[in-house]
Parts: C-alpha cells; sequence; structure tokens
C-alpha cells in the first residue's frame, strides 16, 4: 500500500492523518471554517416560537444587511411581508418603494432570509396565525 493512503486505512491513523495535516498548517483549516464570519452571515437572527410569536419581535438593520428567520418550533409558519396575504391591515407595513416579501411555508428547522435595501418600518406576519397575533417589525435605518 502507498505510504499515503496506509494513513487513512484505520480510523485512529486517519484520526492523527488530519491532526498532523491541521497542526501543520498552524489550524488554520479548522478556524477558519468554524470561527471566521462569511460575507453572508445575517445582521440579525429572529426565531420563530411554539407560542405563535418572533423572538425577538422588533429588530433594527440597516439599509443593506439580512435578517434570517429560523423557525425552532414543532409548527410550521411564514414570513410574509404581503398586504395581499392579510386578512388585517395592522399585519402589514412597507417603506414606500420596498418590495414585498413571502417565505412561503416553513417547516421546523426551516430558514428563510431577506435582504432589507429601502429604509424604514417593515411590519410581517405569519399567515397561518395572523389571528393570534403572530406579528413581527423590521426597522431598517
Amino acid at each position: 500500500m502507498l505510504p499515503i493512503l496506509r494513513a487513512f486505512d484505520s480510523p485512529r491513523r486517519s484520526l492523527r492523518a488530519l491532526l498532523g495535516l491541521v497542526l501543520l498548517l498552524g489550524g488554520s483549516v479548522l478556524l477558519g471554517a468554524t470561527l471566521a464570519p462569511s460575507a453572508t452571515d445575517p445582521a440579525v437572527v429572529v426565531g420563530m416560537t411554539n407560542t405563535m410569536t418572533y423572538t425577538p419581535d422588533t429588530v433594527r438593520v440597516e439599509v443593506g444587511e439580512t435578517v434570517r428567520w429560523e423557525n425552532n418550533s414543532a409548527v410550521m409558519h411564514t414570513v410574509t411581508a404581503d398586504p395581499e396575504e392579510a386578512f388585517k391591515d395592522e399585519s402589514v407595513t412597507l417603506p414606500d418603494g420596498a418590495s414585498t416579501f413571502n417565505s412561503g411555508n416553513m417547516d421546523p428547522g426551516q430558514t428563510f432570509e431577506h435582504t432589507f435595501e429601502t429604509p424604514g418600518t417593515y411590519r410581517y406576519f405569519c399567515i397561518p396565525h395572523e389571528a393570534v397575533g403572530m406579528r413581527g417589525t423590521v426597522i431598517v435605518e
């Protein structure tokens, strides 16, 4: 067997070979992958809960920043800022010139991201839980 392949012929040798490679590279391979923020990291993360709330329900970002919603609950939710989808006028507010957005149905564990390009206040809601007041606000400065 070639010497380089022999280093990976058992789990113990594979681990040693990997650790040796990491040490050889000064740890930069693993540290770069886990500690360095990427250019696509969201400015804010909003959770969606079993109690039919967004957490936090109000966030502030700057123009050009992204918000990520994570469905941490056991039920389906949406993130919707589209007056055509709302039963109540107070569920949606969009600044002049802003585009609507809608995540569609998000099953537990799914995420949705939106980048805000127009300053102002965005009020959004969850379609299946609008009646119980599942609403949130993004303020873009």
